[in-house]
């Protein structure tokens, strides 16, 4: 099975990886971890797991299919790709660029703007018909300086910042203080595993930031909430985004009325800026969590969201769950939200 590696986003420690993982399982993408380094990911997988990843992920900024790893040294790195079959991947009168990245304050020493081009010179040694261009070349070779390591591929693909930035909360006609970022939304819909066509419900739609994000994969979204104008809002924000979703209702959550939902996908109200109509937030979560029970099949996921003082994957366990992950997401001074993926037992 080919090499790939992934560069990951460095917002979170944890999260990244875990979202990756989840993508490829929710997409049936056959793949094995073969070494984890700092805000990379190398893998045994398809080069066509770059599609499933291209559309789904967050926290993936690049897929690239690897040709070598070394040593993060200039001699290690040029005897590597001296020793590397470019042929293989770059086809004669083909053009190319390379690009190399730092991550963090990894090889300092190494000057990524001299590195490329002494790659490309080196390339054109190797394959003299193929033509270094710098803007939109046939094939663009990535290099990446990580843990005191050197990972060189072709890209497959690139997850651009850009559409999670024009979906973030004060970019939507409809605004709540409280609402979540495309991007982490996104994350907590992939950790849920659903597959395209699959029902993801969010029983505290908000300002629908979820049902937004699991629609664009392909997913059926319903969405609840027992204000009517946050039901609203939900609404416009599709409409905003030209999301049609499968239905909106205005409803307690503790009274669900639906009998199936393949997952379920959530963050429900907390702080001085939520509604919670004097129910504490762990009432919420024990309600909620004991309502969908019923409507999920065996082994279907919840990923839920809550204030990391609650312990949710202790109030999980007790009403049937299996508690898989659980992640902690800084927010401010007063807030650290802990994200916990369950299972139906």
């Amino acid at each position: 099975m080919p090499s790939l590696f992934l560069l990951l986003s460095g917002e979170h420690e944890a999260l990244p990886i875990a979202e990756a993982k989840a993508i490829l399982e929710a997409g049936g993408c056959p793949y094995e971890v073969s070494e984890s380094l700092e805000q990379v990911l190398r893998l045994e997988a398809d080069p066509d797991c770059a599609n499933v990843l291209k559309k789904r992920a967050a926290f993936t900024r690049m897929c690239a299919l690897e040709l070598f790893s070394c040593e993060a040294k200039i001699a290690n790195i040029v005897k590597s790709v001296q020793s590397t079959n470019l042929q293989a991947v770059l086809s004669e009168d083909e053009s190319f660029a390379v690009r190399v990245k730092h991550v963090k304050e990894y090889s300092k020493g190494i000057n990524g703007m001299i590195l490329e081009g002494k790659l490309g010179s080196l390339m054109v040694d190797r394959c003299p018909r193929a033509k270094v261009r710098l803007k939109n070349p046939d094939k663009t070779f990535i290099g990446v300086l990580t843990s005191d390591r050197f990972v060189f591929g072709v890209k497959l693909a690139e997850i651009p910042a850009k559409p999670f930035v024009e979906r973030r909360p004060r970019k939507k006609p409809f605004f709540h203080p409280s609402a979540m970022t495309a991007k982490l939304a996104r994350c907590m819909v992939n950790l849920a595993e659903p597959k395209a066509g699959e029902v993801v419900l969010d029983p505290f739609c908000g300002t629908g930031t979820m049902l937004i994000e699991a629609k664009l994969i392909g997913c059926r979204v319903l969405g609840m909430d027992i204000q009517r104008r946050m039901a609203r809002g939900t609404r416009r924000n599709m409409t905003h985004f030209n999301i049609r979703p499968d239905g909106i209702i205005v409803g307690d959550a503790k009274h669900l009325p639906v009998t199936r939902v393949d997952c379920v996908v959530t963050d429900p109200p907390y702080g001085i800026s939520s509604t919670t109509l004097k129910r504490t937030t762990e009432q919420l979560v024990k309600q909620i969590l004991k309502a969908v029970h019923g409507a999920l099949p065996t082994g279907k996921r919840v990923c839920i969201a809550a204030p990391k003082k609650l312990d949710i994957s202790h109030l999980g366990k007790v009403l049937g769950f299996t508690p898989l992950k659980s992640y902690f997401v800084y927010v401010h001074r007063s807030l650290t939200r802990e994200i916990v993926v369950f299972e139906k037992v």
